[in-house]
């Protein structure tokens, strides 16, 4: 459905794979012939358990050529009195490819394990610990998500085994680290979309446009566009007078933001990224958003209030903090914000075409298997 890569790995993990998946294969041999059904099973189960151990290793031996080959294309990040560049016109100097991998399977929301408790309060070996757990997590679904044993993950999509996560979870505030509550004008919005939606009669894939957006291939909308998925987690910041402009690797859409003071448009005017105004406050890029199509208003907002405002903070040569303030009395009781680093790749990380369009195989592949297994309902009531 979607095609993707990255940096070529090096001679030695291309080795260390061949070598894994040579014992892969070997431990996914077919029980023989001779056996009872019960050795079979057990013989079975031995090969599968075997099979996920070879692949357990594979993924890790990668993840360790990745983690070598990312640190010595890193950008320094612990540098004393640093102060961003500024573009010929005098605006701090944004402009670059990011990648928000090192966030990968970061906890929107505070986990239970840390009740009470703030972000700031997070010890660094605590953080520690949860990257650590995080990574081992990340190898053993990817590990057990072939139910083939003689399958193996594909390596393109290995872009997050190494994740450093800069904090415990994402939402900053409130302090309890929770999304609050929706109001009740949301709900029933919520619910009368629900109930429009049955009334229909329309099943999860009659047509295209019962699909999401993100199936479509259309757009991910704001800010899901920067937030971490499996994979096309890059992004390219390019700036102008008066202007910024970013490109999102997954779905490729591009943001043009003016810097010029002018208005908003008007409320009759909507979109899927919405309406995008911004300035710069010291070094950071403020940005504001309005005008959101409702199909695509982020956590089910209402798009004609919804407003969003990211930040765009350089911490140091390797890291931008993003952080985004949700602002909607129509959807929640209160504004609230979450944030995470984004980092900062060398010119040899360029972002990536996004081979998927409206109407790709993947999407004509879901509408197909629907009509398929309407078939297969059709023939089993009938006695076929």
């Amino acid at each position: 459905m979607r095609h993707h890569q990255r940096a070529p790995l090096s001679a030695a993990v291309i080795l260390g794979l061949t070598a894994s998946l040579a014992t892969i294969s070997l431990a996914g041999q077919s029980p023989t012939a001779t056996q009872s059904p019960t050795a079979a099973q057990s013989q079975t189960t031995r090969d599968v358990a075997a099979a996920k151990e070879a692949e357990r290793k594979l993924i890790l031996s990668v993840a360790e050529g990745l983690k070598k080959r990312d640190a010595a294309m890193a950008l320094p990040t612990n540098v004393k009195d640093w102060k961003p560049s500024r573009t010929p016109w005098g605006d701090p100097d944004l402009s670059g490819v990011y990648s928000n991998s090192d966030e990968s399977n970061i906890p929107f929301e505070r986990p239970a394990q840390f009740n009470g408790r703030r972000l700031e309060e997070i010890t660094p070996a605590e953080l520690d610990k949860l990257r650590q757990q995080r990574r081992d997590a990340v190898i053993d679904r990817a590990a057990s998500a072939v139910e083939d044993p003689e399958g193996h993950p594909q390596l393109f999509w290995w872009e997050n085994l190494n994740a450093s996560s800069s904090r415990a979870w994402l939402v900053v505030d409130p302090s309890d680290g929770r999304i609050p509550p929706t109001t009740p004008e949301a709900q029933k919005r919520v619910a009368a979309r629900q109930d429009a939606r049955k009334r229909s009669g329309r099943g999860p894939a009659d047509g295209p446009e019962d699909r999401s957006l993100y199936d479509r291939c259309i757009s991910r909308g704001l800010p899901g566009s920067m937030l971490p998925a499996i994979y096309g987690s890059s992004y390219s910041i390019v700036q102008g007078p008066n202007t910024v402009a970013i490109t999102y690797e997954m779905i490729h859409e591009t943001r043009v933001i003016s810097l010029d003071s002018r208005p908003h448009v008007g409320k009759a005017i909507s979109s899927y990224m919405g309406d995008a105004r911004g300035h710069f406050e010291g070094n950071t890029l403020v940005v504001e958003t309005t005008n959101f199509k409702d199909q695509i208003a982020y956590r089910n907002a209402n798009g004609e209030t919804l407003r969003i405002v990211e930040r765009f903070t350089p911490l140091n040569p390797g890291t931008v903090e993003w952080s985004t303030a949700v602002d909607d009395p129509s959807t929640w009781t209160r504004p609230w914000t979450f944030a995470m680093n984004l980092t900062k790749k060398d010119a040899s990380q360029q972002v990536f075409e996004y081979a998927c369009h409206e109407g790709n195989y993947g999407l004509r592949n879901i509408l197909s298997a629907a009509r398929a297994e309407e078939r297969a309902r059709a023939a089993n009531s009938s006695g076929k």
